[in-house]
């Protein structure tokens, strides 16, 4: 079973974050007044958990009977909600009484047609319906739903959050786990609790010890040690031999540019170099991040990574002298 599944809060207590939103529904269903959910935010960070916990609290053990769950996997055009959501909403149970809830996950993926037909069905059936929408971007929701909805925001975790949660997985699965291995999972989490549980079933698996490098090579990550690596040829060796050293080394490890990009930026953001020199090397960034988005050659973009570095190469030493 995925660690994800396994371990996910079945209970207000068992979530680990967003306090004040938990204290909010917890106070609105102790008073019967849950109004209609919006919880918008990056993906794992518990909101799929937090509106079941919600139906648990609401409903008690028959919970299950009184949801209706869709997901992006669902077709989410207009038949969907004239039909599945309005059939759903409209009945009543005989032998369970609650509140029935409708949980539409990803909901940023519905047409705008089928947005503006559940708009309708959410004001005639919120007498014994309560609808939550769950999405990573509120702008794609529209303004008449969300103005019918009570919204939620649901932040990053907190990595001091994670790691005791983490750590108690550990030990119950019994991993063989370094230090350095639970800061490569919560560095490449980013706040995400689900990446976490995922990247650390995949790596226990995968090898003996969940070290930082096997974390790395089972993500597909560069690692820190070789981003610094090659942040050092580019600034101290020539164009060309800079150049073979940081294609060889991508071509060996599988690493695809962006990734390089990505990591070289929080590399030079820690960096002391001058502020002109930042503001020279981050728009640069940018242009090649753009030009790999529009299907640039990445050999290519390799060649105008080094040179941006070349560059600066330069210019430190014309400030020495």
């Amino acid at each position: 079973m995925p660690w994800v599944e396994k371990y996910r809060p079945t209970t207000f207590n068992d979530l680990i974050s967003h306090d004040n939103i938990i204290k909010t529904l917890d106070k609105l269903i102790a008073s019967n007044k849950l109004p209609h959910l919006l919880f918008y935010g990056p993906p794992g960070t518990g909101k799929t958990s937090t509106i079941l916990a919600t139906a648990r609290k609401m409903n008690g053990p028959s919970y299950q009977n009184l949801i209706l769950e869709l997901n992006a996997s669902d077709d989410r055009k207009i038949q969907v909600v004239r039909e599945q959501i309005k059939d759903f909403a409209s009945t009543k149970k005989i032998f369970d009484t609650g509140i029935k809830l409708i949980i539409l996950d990803e909901a940023d993926a519905m047409t705008n047609d089928a947005q503006a037909a559940l708009r309708r069905v959410i004001e005639k059936y919120s007498s014994n319906t309560r609808f939550c929408l769950i999405c990573n971007h509120v702008n794609k929701i529209i303004p008449a739903i969300q103005s019918r909805c009570t919204k939620f925001r649901f932040g990053p975790l907190d990595m001091n959050q994670v790691r005791p949660r983490l750590e108690e997985i550990i030990t119950t699965e019994k991993i063989n786990v370094t230090e350095d291995g639970i800061k490569a999972l919560l560095r490449l989490s980013k706040g995400d609790m689900r990446k976490v549980l995922n990247v650390l079933q995949s790596t226990s698996m995968a090898y003996d010890i969940v070290n930082e490098e096997n974390v790395y090579m089972c993500t597909g990550n560069p690692l820190p040690s070789l981003i610094r690596e090659m942040l050092n040829w580019m600034l101290s060796l020539d164009f060309k031999e800079a150049y073979d050293k940081i294609f060889e080394a991508k071509t060996d490890r599988g690493i695809a540019l962006q990734d390089i990009l990505r990591d070289i930026h929080t590399l030079v953001s820690h960096t002391r170099f001058s502020d002109n020199i930042l503001i020279a090397i981050f728009s640069k960034l940018a242009e090649i991040e753009q030009r790999l988005n529009a299907g640039a050659n990445e050999k290519i973009q390799v060649g105008a990574l080094v040179a941006i570095f070349q560059d600066v190469r330069i210019k430190l030493k014309n400030e020495v002298q």
